[in-house]
């Protein structure tokens, strides 16, 4: 899975470190899409919605055991393209964000969605949100997709 699926956890990882970049030397925030999308530099010393705030480097680390955990969990299946492809955006997501709470102690967020209040987000928090959505989607409508392998195959 990892070498046919793993330049998508690359290119999102690669992309969330950039667009973080490029938040971190904005001057002031402004509309990408007016009314509906804002670009806006934010920092995230929590998880989502600000949870836990305050305890980045607790969250660095859950961050790589939930990496760690989903490899052992996934190794034991053979997984078809849409499992495939929202378990790397999962992978590209959380490693993002915990890139940043180990070097920054917090994740830069800059996307801010203007129509309603909601929380800001960045490249790393939408690719878990669909990777996820992929991943329940795959569980519920594809079944087939989710092959044990033998206990013997690694």
């Amino acid at each position: 899975m990892i070498r046919r699926y793993g330049w998508i956890a690359l290119a999102v990882l690669v992309l969330d470190q950039a667009v973080k970049q490029l938040a971190r030397g904005l001057d002031a925030p402004f509309a990408l899409i007016p009314g509906v999308l804002g670009f806006t530099y934010a920092e995230n010393t929590g998880m989502a919605f600000s949870l836990f705030s305050g305890r980045s480097w607790l969250l660095g680390v859950l961050s790589a055991a939930v990496i760690v955990i989903g490899y052992l969990v996934l190794r034991r299946y053979r997984l078809g393209g849409a499992a495939s492809v929202a378990a790397m955006l999962m992978l590209g997501g959380a490693a993002g964000n915990m890139i940043d709470r180990f070097a920054c102690g917090y994740v830069v967020d800059m996307f801010e969605v203007l129509l309603f209040r909601f929380a800001i987000f960045n490249v790393a928090d939408a690719a878990l949100t669909i990777g996820c959505g992929i991943m329940a989607a795959s569980l519920l409508f594809r079944p087939d997709e989710w092959s044990e392998k033998n206990h013997g195959s690694k």
